[in-house]
């Protein structure tokens, strides 16, 4: 863990940053009550700068924010919140509008509640969350959307959908791989005879997020973020959740991820393996066509390091140590894991291989990490998983790199995914790309 007093080439950004999971969700509307450029520079941190992801419908400087300033400071800002309110509802087009307030308002004592109440009756839903950087990240700020969606704007179901379950995963924008992979969950969860229901991305909006109640259970798949999200719809509306820790990448961990899926809603194990078979061939297919590169021992290095968020540090190391036959080094967490969680992502580091331990860091220091990476004799060229921020630290150790969290902006991210069967093929094009072109 880094011992310095300062945090170098951070991965994450303040709580605040859930504005990018409100516009993740189609026609909601982020309001900010903060001071002027928050919005652009939390949106570029987590959008243009990270997959080069864009403003959307209603994004960066098309937020609107009351932008405090030294008179809000000295007398409040609730009433310039007000206005902001009010006039974002007669001049935006949104389904959903959801105030955000920062470390101003909060340190000076406005109260957003009470503001907010005030437009109970508007034609638009009008709800808060309190996202002041001091609360935590951005992978905190987005938990506090969700529960405050929950807690202020869904209403219990007339009936529960025995079919229906509502899937959560990587926090939108903040993973740039989102909505492919949201898209490959959706497609492999349908075809087990289950009615997938996703709030964030494209055409689902208020019609996905009012059917959530509904649903007969919830699906995490995530380490830790989300975890307080489906505890509170368990205790608000009796809905049950399955917590899978592991993003599952390639065939061991999709097909596991599978099977457990399937016995948890009560799918007939027939449907499930025709399935599994079906997806697993196809993937063995493109690997058999490509041995002749795969074999080459001359190419893939056999050990790696992952510099990223604990969601794709898992996901990668599974993949690629039990389907492709990689050691990891040392695998750094670098998105402000809480504390409590850090113990059960160990151990699940620690399942991947029988007998051998896996070495596990938990910091938010990036030039801590690097300089620790500095230290681990490789033997033949480093392969590391992490940022942009690692182009030119993995160019001066002469090794292989690949930018998969946050901020990506070496790369352009549409709909790709890591997730699933095709998802691990994508990440193999991914890694192959790296490796040939140091060949030309």
């Amino acid at each position: 863990m880094s011992t310095s007093t300062y945090i170098d080439q951070p991965r994450v950004v303040c709580a605040l940053g859930a504005l990018e999971s409100v516009l993740a969700i189609d026609r909601a509307v982020p309001v900010l009550h903060a001071g002027p450029g928050c919005s652009s520079k939390l949106s570029s941190a987590i959008g243009g700068l990270n997959g080069c992801q864009g403003s959307g419908y209603i994004g960066s400087h098309l937020i609107p924010c009351t932008n405090l300033g030294e008179k809000e400071v000295v007398f409040g800002g609730n009433e310039r919140l007000a206005d902001v309110i009010e006039n974002s509802l007669k001049v935006i087009d949104g389904d959903l509008y959801i105030v955000l307030s920062g470390c101003t308002p909060e340190i000076v004592g406005d109260d957003v509640a009470e503001v907010v109440k005030r437009f109970a009756d508007a034609e638009k839903p009008v709800i808060f969350a309190e996202t002041a950087g001091f609360k935590g990240n951005n992978l905190k700020g987005h938990e506090l959307v969700v529960n405050a969606i929950i807690e202020q704007y869904l209403k219990p179901a007339e009936t529960k959908n025995s079919k229906q379950v509502n899937i959560w995963a990587t926090v939108p924008f903040y993973d740039p791989f989102w909505v492919g992979n949201f898209k490959e969950i959706e497609l492999l969860v349908r075809e087990l005879g289950l009615e997938p229901n996703i709030v964030f991305g494209p055409k689902r909006g208020l019609t996905a997020l009012n059917k959530v109640p509904a649903a007969a259970f919830n699906l995490l798949l995530s380490p830790w973020v989300g975890l307080e999200n489906v505890k509170l719809l368990e205790e608000k509306f009796g809905t049950p959740y399955l917590h899978i820790p592991v993003l599952p990448i390639g065939p061991t961990a999709t097909s596991a991820f599978l099977r457990t899926l399937s016995q948890y809603a009560g799918i007939d194990s027939q449907l499930t393996e025709e399935v599994i078979n079906r997806h697993e061939d196809e993937y063995y297919y493109f690997i058999e066509r490509a041995a002749d590169e795969l074999l080459e021992t001359r190419l893939l290095p056999r050990r790696f390091v992952t510099l990223t968020n604990s969601a794709y540090a898992l996901g990668i190391a599974k993949y690629l140590i039990n389907d492709m036959g990689l050691l990891p080094e040392t695998q750094f967490i670098i998105d402000g894991t809480p504390e409590e969680h850090q113990e059960n992502i160990r151990q699940e580091f620690q399942k991947i291989i029988d007998g051998y331990e896996v070495p596990v860091v938990f910091t938010e220091d990036g030039g801590w990490a690097q300089q620790e990476i500095r230290k681990i004799p490789f033997v033949g060229k480093p392969l590391i998983f992490g940022s942009a921020w690692e182009r030119t630290f993995t160019e001066e150790l002469d090794g292989y790199h690949l930018s998969v969290s946050a901020p990506v902006s070496d790369r352009m991210v549409l709909d790709r995914a890591y997730f699933g069967y095709r998802g691990a093929l994508r990440l193999l094009e991914d890694i192959y790309t790296v490796i040939l072109s140091d060949f030309q």
